[in-house]
């Protein structure tokens, strides 16, 4: 994988996470109602993805992003996906069926963004291309 590329998930996954920040922070009682999940729940998901989101921009802006963050970012990605089928195995019952879909899609979305930051920091660095 090249380092562009790299550089590109990261900066992707660094907006997802923002927007969920937003949602969380700004919205986190409707929000909460159209998922059929307590507010509390989506604002502690909207402070999570801040700091991921960070993480992410500082390994984005690095000539090379860091082996160690993007593996400790991927890592957390992992964290994110278990997390979110948690929240579906413990508020299933309330969840409305938009809430369902929404966070079973982004947990593979996410389970996708780690597994190609994963693949980008193991790259041995011959490979790693600009």
């Amino acid at each position: 994988m090249s380092i562009r590329n790299l550089k590109t998930i990261l900066v992707l996954d660094a907006v997802t996470c923002a927007g969920v920040f937003a949602a969380g922070l700004l919205a986190a009682d409707p929000v909460g109602a159209l998922f059929g999940l307590p507010a509390q729940v989506v604002s502690i998901g909207g402070w999570i993805c801040l700091a991921a989101a960070l993480l992410m921009i500082v390994a984005a802006r690095q000539a090379v992003p860091n082996a160690a963050l993007v593996k400790l970012i991927a890592i957390g990605n992992l964290g994110w996906v278990a997390a979110s089928f948690a929240v579906l195995a413990t508020f299933a019952g309330q969840m409305t069926g938009l809430g369902i879909t929404v966070v079973t899609v982004q947990a593979l979305g996410v389970l996708g963004f780690a597994i190609l930051e994963w693949k980008g920091a193991v790259a041995p660095a011959a490979a790693v291309t600009v």
